[in-house]
């Protein structure tokens, strides 16, 4: 069975739903907080009994990108909007886009496991049901597709090209020289599997999204708050 047709926001609308909304009325962001704004409006736009909060406090100097909430749960996502250089016009909105070159596509993984790893914090029991979200979209194929050799690399256990599975201790570094301020221990076990976004004219024009959903785990100090 596809696991991400079954990843439901705020325990009642899928998605994938949200997604298809997205695609079906623009195909590019100008920005991550962009992109935030734009599946926030969808997804109330889809289902107006979910509530949808943007940066909300969670904890000293810590917020969270979305909180979705309404009769059936709560969902806590983080988001990820990763470029590379594309300039042209969205087909569907017929709007003008020149997406810049980000660059540094360790530091990109890095961020999302950072945020897998934040949400298993967030995400514990409570008198609602709850999960997490992790969502990546980017046109830069480097971030789905294999390493081209076998050289160690610093983000070599951060990797998220398809078929990979992030769980466990991941260290950041290679052998001898790790970097313990960027290691995370994740308690779930998160295969990743990516779907196709968008396909446009020009170079880098294909777009895909990755998503990871946190289930609840044991309380922690840290609890969502906002809802």
């Amino acid at each position: 069975m596809d696991q991400q047709a079954e990843v439901r926001i705020a325990g009642s609308l899928p998605l994938a739903v949200v997604m298809d909304a997205l695609r079906a009325a623009r195909t590019v962001f100008h920005s991550e907080a962009d992109f935030q704004h734009a599946f926030a409006w969808a997804v109330h736009r889809l289902d107006n009994e979910v509530q949808v909060r943007l940066e909300v406090r969670q904890e000293e100097k810590a917020y969270l990108d979305l909180l979705c909430f309404g009769p059936k749960g709560r969902t806590a996502i983080e988001f990820k909007y990763f470029t590379a250089l594309w300039d042209g016009v969205d087909p569907r909105s017929g709007e003008q886009f020149r997406l810049r070159h980000h660059g540094a596509p360790d530091l990109a993984r890095l961020g999302f496991v950072v945020d897998v790893a934040r949400l298993e914090r967030f995400c514990h029991p409570g008198p609602a049901p709850m999960n997490g979200l992790a969502v990546l979209l980017t046109n830069d194929r480097g971030m789905w597709s294999p390493p081209a050799g076998a050289r160690p690399t610093r983000d070599g256990e951060f990797r998220l090209h398809e078929g990979r599975r992030l769980r466990g201790r991941l260290r950041w570094g290679t052998e001898g020289s790790y970097f313990a301020a960027n290691q995370r221990d994740l308690l779930g076990d998160y295969p990743l599997i990516w779907r196709d976004f968008a396909r446009l004219d020009g170079r880098n024009g294909e777009f895909r999204w990755l998503a990871v959903q946190v289930d609840q785990v044991q309380p922690t100090a840290a609890e969502v708050v906002g809802a």
